[in-house]
């Protein structure tokens, strides 16, 4: 059974609901007073018979109008969260991608790059809504593209805007340290390494002992088939030893890709799932719904609900 409540980060701004009486009350009073005024024109009551005029009838839209769009912005305001009981990850993630010289061999549909990429964006628009991830490129050294977040849209960018660099080397070690040190303060924290596997430069065993020490769990995807692909320097092959090295020594999950669908199965095996509470900021869209409701007040002010004609 979903299960499902409102919570408030910003509890200060809801004091600001003690609008929404008051608003009524000024509506009301103001609609006597201009009825008042208009009750000094000796026709009024024929031409409302006429006009099928109805101040307090047909103001009561706008009334209710306005206190939405009041409640909404405070609400809006007051950082309004929905918390909802269901399956989300065990993990925060870093994402480290392989952008070295060889992820260009063509054993893979288009390349290695390209696979990886559009599996990795796969990943993160399946991964639960709460699920924090960052994302590293790696070749000779090692570049943070984003620092662990759960908003969507700046990981897929991230990932998006990797590119083969021509830095030699592959530096699978700097990776490791890079992810994990990127997941310190995170509950749970495990980096997935994306490579061919092509390890030249950093120790595989000092990998293995700083992510131990850190608690993080590596998991490293090999890309690539075994009888490799043409690049712009050569023929590349898919070397998993050391992938599978690093994964076994931090308790992780290794798996070899030859294609597409291997690879999203890979990702699909590295999110653990576990019943939690997984929260949504629903402030923006309060804001933009109290925007629209103002718009559709305004247009009704001055069109039909305008109190005289």
């Amino acid at each position: 059974m979903l299960k499902m409540e409102i919570i408030f980060t910003r509890t200060e701004y809801l004091i600001f609901l003690f609008l929404v009486p008051l608003i009524i009350l000024i509506h009301f009073v103001s609609i006597k007073i201009k009825k008042k005024q208009a009750l000094k024109f000796a026709n009024f009551d024929a031409l409302a018979r006429i006009k099928g005029i109805d101040i307090y009838s047909k103001n009561i839209t706008i009334l209710v109008l306005s206190c939405f769009v009041v409640i909404l912005i405070i609400l809006s305001l007051a950082g309004a969260v929905v918390k909802v009981e269901k399956s989300v990850s065990s993990f925060s993630f870093v994402l480290a991608i392989d952008s070295s010289k060889s992820m260009e061999a063509t054993d893979m549909s288009s390349n290695r790059m390209d696979a990886a990429k559009k599996t990795s964006v796969l990943f993160v628009g399946n991964a639960p809504v709460e699920t924090k991830i960052g994302v590293v490129s790696f070749s000779g050294s090692a570049l943070i593209e984003q620092t662990v977040v759960s908003d969507k849209s700046l990981i897929k960018g991230a990932i998006n805007d990797i590119k083969i660099t021509s830095i030699g080397g592959t530096d699978i070690t700097e990776a490791v340290v890079t992810g994990v040190n990127l997941l310190v303060g995170e509950e749970n924290g495990a980096v997935i390494i994306l490579s061919d596997g092509q390890i030249n430069t950093g120790k595989v065993d000092y990998a293995i002992d700083y992510a131990s020490e850190n608690n993080v769990v590596v998991n490293t995807i090999a890309i690539g088939t075994a009888e490799g692909g043409n690049t712009s320097y050569g023929f590349s092959k898919m070397d998993e030893n050391s992938l599978r090295a690093i994964s076994l020594g931090t308790k992780g999950r290794f798996a070899a890709a030859s294609n597409e669908d291997e690879l999203k199965k890979a990702f699909e095996d590295m999110i653990l799932l576990k019943t939690g509470r997984a929260s949504v900021d629903i402030s923006r869209y309060l804001l933009i719904v109290a925007l629209i409701l103002f718009f559709v007040e305004y247009g009704l002010i001055n069109t039909k609900n305008r109190i005289f004609p």
